[in-house]
């Protein structure tokens, strides 16, 4: 049995329960930094800053500054609104120049690969509108872990001995992340004195310590060395947008997203498929309840690969992507006792991100996501400033009419989507799964065990997963034989996985009884705790 299978065959954590704030994330330290900021007086917005700035320092195969950022905001009282902290491509990322240099593709180990970083001005930009601290106090824990060092969990420890190679094609980061020349162990300490001192800046100075100046520069030289684009203005004009959630309704419940360039849309898709199916049905089978989420991700994931994309590039209609009309045509393709032919995925698969759900005590909710796409990024790390950069970039095409094909100024598609549930028009639920391409699956397979099977969130999270995607439909190890023998002959190719489908993480609040209930996936590190 390999490490991944053993890591999540044994569910069963208990749903925590509180009243005065919650923090779900997938890592303890992380729960606990947001926690004491929440005890400290401060609001979900630093709670949930706080947990992804020391997440990027303690997983920082999972995250970091050099990284990109989603997140839905919900204040106990008005609307919900999202940000998108994803950076765009150089003002140089002409396609024909990829060309020229006889590319067919971005690889995702080279300076093209990087876009420019969004998640240090989405932090920023969000502590400073809705924060109630400042930013000395929400980066402390941060600063603390990477200038004093911190421990290495088994989770993170799997992770780094399985993706830590990523590091050596450029070397400049071997120091600090394979000190000795390998992967840390399970209780193993680092330290990151170069983050630190950048994270102490941004405290201080905010996003023009990060995108002017001596980081700035040092990135930019450092890809230029490379053969990169990037260039000072296009770091010094990198900006967060706030963005209008969509949504969609399930179960008397609405579900809301970021608009693309996310693949939120893909997750409402996939709700309104199966919102045509019974799937409350207590006799409907696991194999077929796994058929149909198969079938309806298929065709959602189809919708997507074609259509999302930058909307200031390539624009389309969410609303009649999400009509009745054009739901029920999709629908219709679905047999129940036969699989759709598959479909081939032609971009990047990434599997590494970080997310933190926060309420407040107040009732507001963060859901927020921060992500450097593949493990370890791009590999390309700038040593005196700490950064380690993301390779985001190697998911656009360099196919012309292709609606991700890279531009100047292009943000790429991205997988990595901060979930929210709300019930007559009140937010009831912050929730996200990490898992690169599965997130807008495991949204809804979370969803559906809520909302047509009664379970509370931590069920929910613990239940067995499935996953159709590329041509194959992957199962966890702990569905049986039956079904998976039930599912090949539905005209499924079934595969088990090999490591862990997702992290989920949540908070949900009852708001007639004012309660919060936290759930923290136990194929993560993480724990969920109460303020």
């Amino acid at each position: 049995m390999s490490w991944g299978q053993r890591d999540f065959m044994l569910p069963g954590r208990s749903l925590a329960v509180g009243e005065r704030g919650m923090v779900a994330a997938s890592h303890p330290a992380v729960t606990l930094a947001a926690v004491e900021i929440l005890r400290s007086g401060g609001n979900a917005v630093d709670a949930a800053i706080a947990a992804i700035a020391l997440q990027g320092v303690i997983d920082p195969h999972m995250t970091g500054v050099g990284g990109d950022c989603f997140a839905i905001y919900a204040p106990a009282s008005g609307n919900p609104v999202a940000i998108n902290g994803s950076g765009r491509a150089p003002a140089k990322a002409e396609p024909g120049w990829f060309r020229r240099c006889g590319l067919t593709s971005i690889p995702d180990d080279s300076p093209h690969a990087v876009t420019i970083p969004g998640a240090v001005d989405a932090w920023c930009r969000l502590s400073a509108d809705y924060g109630s601290k400042g930013l000395d106090e929400v980066l402390a824990p941060a600063i603390k872990a990477a200038e004093n060092g911190f421990v290495v969990t088994p989770r993170a420890a799997l992770d780094w001995a399985r993706y830590g190679h990523r590091i050596e094609r450029h070397q400049t980061g071997v120091a600090v992340y394979l000190p000795g020349g390998t992967a840390p162990v399970v209780g193993g300490k680092l330290s990151h004195p170069a983050l630190g001192a950048t994270l102490r800046r941004i405290a201080r100075e905010g996003r023009a310590a990060f995108y002017e100046g001596a980081v700035a520069d040092e990135i930019v030289a450092i890809l230029k060395a490379l053969g990169g684009l990037m260039e000072a203005d296009d770091l010094a004009t990198a900006r967060s947008d706030y963005v209008t959630p969509i949504s969609a309704d399930y179960r008397d419940h609405q579900i809301w997203q970021c608009p693309p360039n996310g693949q939120g849309v893909a997750a409402l898709l996939i709700a309104r498929i199966l919102s045509g199916f019974d799937m409350a049905d207590p006799a409907l089978g696991e194999a077929e309840r796994i058929h149909l989420l198969a079938e309806a991700t298929k065709a959602a994931y189809r919708q997507r690969d074609a259509l999302v994309a930058d909307p200031s590039f390539s624009p389309f209609d969410i609303d009649a992507l999400l009509s009745e009309g054009s739901v029920a045509t999709l629908r219709s393709r679905i047999r129940r006792e036969r699989a759709s032919a598959p479909t081939d995925f032609d971009m990047p698969v990434h599997r590494d991100t970080a997310y933190v759900a926060v309420a407040d005590r107040d009732g507001n909710m963060v859901s927020l996501i921060n992500s450097l796409f593949f493990a370890f990024g791009s590999g390309i790390y700038a040593p005196r400033s700490g950064v380690l950069l993301q390779n985001r970039g190697s998911g656009f095409s360099l196919i012309d009419g292709h609606p991700n094909v890279v531009a100047p100024g292009k943000r790429p598609f991205h997988t990595i989507i901060p979930g929210l549930l709300a019930r007559r028009g009140k937010p009831v639920m912050a929730f996200g799964v990490m898992g690169g391409q599965y997130q807008a699956t495991g949204h809804m397979q979370i969803l559906s065990g809520m909302l047509d099977r009664g379970w509370d969130i931590q069920q929910s999270s613990d239940a067995p997963r499935s996953f159709a995607f590329d041509g194959v439909l992957t199962l966890e190890p702990t569905i049986a034989s039956s079904i998976a023998d039930d599912l090949t002959g539905r005209g499924h190719r079934v595969v088990r996985a090999d490591e862990p489908l997702g992290g989920f993480q949540a908070v949900h609040v009852d708001v007639s009884r004012g309660v919060m209930f936290g759930a923290s996936d136990h194929r993560k590190d993480g724990i969920a705790l109460a303020a």
